[in-house]
């Protein structure tokens, strides 16, 4: 890199001068000379594990990016963040630990980085909480940082048709109600998932990897390759060559991630169909952007912005197919040439977005559809509102039959119960099912509920049952199921007052979710209605739910001096 030394802009007061000379003796232990400590000093921090198949391969992506990191000059070092499988902790209380781990992950990036001082940060994930965790870490610290995704999973195949994890989930649901049989549901256990990488629809990775393109974080093009491939390694290679430009221009993280980017983000979420929690996470960045975020954006853009690309789980293909057809840069291009897409963001490459998008033609296939011609007019993500979530609630509507929905309440406390009423044939057409105190301080954690959702589908209800928690979906569930509810039963939300048999009213098209019992009795039972007991009085969950803040402000961590 041109001008090296001057670039090690936080590095040298590590490595610099003669009471130095214990840290260069550290680094040279592990293989360093004095040629490498005058070089800025670049992170690369991935979220590598043997825990999740989204995270199996990390290691090589990371080798190849730090071999693109010294092509361009630099020296490279890794290190490794912690991530949760959502897939393995579903369904049970491991996956309390899930949301908690993307401030975990944010945390940690930051405090190696700022305690070794490094210049500049490649950051790769591959899971879901993995994306916006290293996405946040790179906007707290504010250095020169680039991501890049990890890559989607191939589908699997059974009987001639493709598989992701989402049909085994289902799968179960299927099991339980007799549709099939035990060795059915083995062989589609073998089959979905056939290699590494994330889940295959546009489930909460494939959403946060179309998002980080969309946000100018990430190189164009790199959400969509498959993990095995080798243009996956290129990518990181280009990705670690890419940091020279950030370095020599002073380009960072809150010069990219401005209201302007987040709202493409947003566009991008609606227009593909994407995962609930990318609400969340994007609430999330925008807080360590400094840049005031709100559901109502994202409530605002839904009506903007068409649905265009026919993905699972509430479409037809899935992530690999959309590589193939030209990637997150088609959908891009498609709200561009409409002016649907703000086109003069600043992105990792030193160019603006339409500058990028600039040589590519949208030409019609069969997965993104025109924009004058979409799926649906609007978006796909609704911000629902009304006496039973008076700070809002979230529901993905892509794909699902009954926008319009009132029935009788069922009720429970936590997830296994409304499980185990699931797979006893307990719960009826036209039930609304109420899961509590799985918010982010009930829970604590706002445990995702696949397990639950996909049972439901299994069985043939999907579209006949509502489902309505404080806590979260994956984002492989469809159907008319409403997370997010804000506020939650632990602060004594309103959600914590439903009893059976109330009457719930849910209009997706306008955005209302209403309780519809009498002012009179909520009083009569807010009067006798106190905190659930916590049953984490120590550890990570503990302080976790201390600390975090509602879902409606994206359910992040503050200090408890700031509020």
């Amino acid at each position: 890199m041109s001008g090296s030394f001057k670039l090690k802009h936080k590095s040298a007061e590590a490595t610099e001068g003669p009471n130095r000379a214990p840290h260069r003796s550290m680094y040279k232990a592990m293989g360093l000379d004095d040629e490498d400590l005058a070089k800025p000093m670049v992170g690369v921090a991935s979220t590598w594990n043997e825990v999740t198949p989204c995270n199996l391969h990390l290691d090589k992506l990371a080798e190849k990016a730090k071999e693109g990191v010294k092509t361009a000059g630099g020296t490279p070092r890794e290190f490794v963040a912690i991530s949760v499988s959502d897939g393995i902790s579903m369904g049970y209380e491991g996956m309390k630990a899930s949301l908690v781990s993307r401030e975990v992950i944010a945390d940690s990036i930051e405090l190696v980085m700022f305690a070794h001082g490094y210049d500049a940060l490649v950051g790769i994930a591959g899971c879901d909480k993995s994306l916006p965790g290293t996405i946040m870490a790179m906007a707290r610290l504010n250095l020169p940082s680039i991501f890049v995704y990890g890559g989607t999973i191939m589908p699997g195949i059974y009987e001639g048709r493709e598989l992701t994890i989402q049909d085994v989930f289902e799968a179960v649901g299927s099991y339980s109600s007799g549709k099939l049989s035990l060795e059915e549901l083995t062989a589609i256990e073998n089959s979905a998932c056939p290699a590494a990488g994330s889940c295959a629809g546009l489930y909460t990775a494939n959403t946060m990897a179309s998002i980080s393109e969309a946000l100018g974080m990430a190189l164009p093009g790199s959400a969509s390759p498959p993990a095995v491939s080798e243009r996956r390694h290129e990518v990181c290679r280009k990705t670690g060559e890419q940091i020279k430009l950030l370095l020599e221009n002073g380009i960072r993280p809150r010069d990219i991630l401005t209201f302007e980017a987040l709202e493409n983000g947003i566009a991008v979420l609606h227009a593909m169909g994407g995962s609930t929690n990318a609400v969340l996470h994007l609430l999330a960045i925008a807080r360590e952007a400094r840049v005031k975020l709100e559901l109502e954006d994202i409530e605002n853009l839904r009506r903007k912005i068409p649905h265009i690309a026919d993905l699972r789980p509430g479409g037809t293909y899935v992530m690999e197919h959309l590589d193939r057809a030209g990637g997150v840069p088609l959908v891009l291009k498609a709200l561009l040439d409409k002016d649907l897409f703000h086109g003069d963001t600043l992105t990792v490459t030193g160019r603006t977005m339409k500058e990028n998008l600039s040589d590519l033609r949208f030409e019609e296939q069969h997965i993104v559809k025109p924009v004058d011609s979409p799926i649906s007019p609007e978006g796909t993500i609704t911000i629902l509102k009304g006496s039973l979530a008076p700070a809002g609630a979230v529901v993905k509507i892509a794909g699902v039959k009954n926008l319009v929905f009132e029935g009788r309440a069922r009720v429970f406390n936590r997830e296994e119960d409304a499980f185990k009423m699931i797979t006893n044939r307990r719960i009826n057409s036209g039930d609304v099912m109420i899961i509590r105190y799985e918010g982010p301080k009930g829970g604590p954690g706002m445990r995702e509920m696949l397990a639950v959702t996909a049972a439901l589908v299994g069985q043939g209800l999907g579209d006949t049952v509502a489902l309505v928690t404080d806590g979260r979906f994956s984002g492989a569930t469809k159907g008319l199921m409403i997370g997010h509810v804000s506020p939650e039963a632990m602060v004594g939300g309103p959600i914590a007052l439903v009893e059976d048999g109330d009457s719930i009213y849910i209009d997706a098209r306008k955005g209302e979710l209403s309780l519809r019992v009498s002012e009179e009795e909520l009083k009569v039972r807010r009067a006798s209605w106190s905190p659930k007991k916590s049953e984490y009085e120590r550890g990570a969950l503990a302080k976790y739910a201390s600390l975090v803040t509602s879902a409606a402000d994206g359910a992040v961590c503050l200090p408890v001096a700031t509020g």
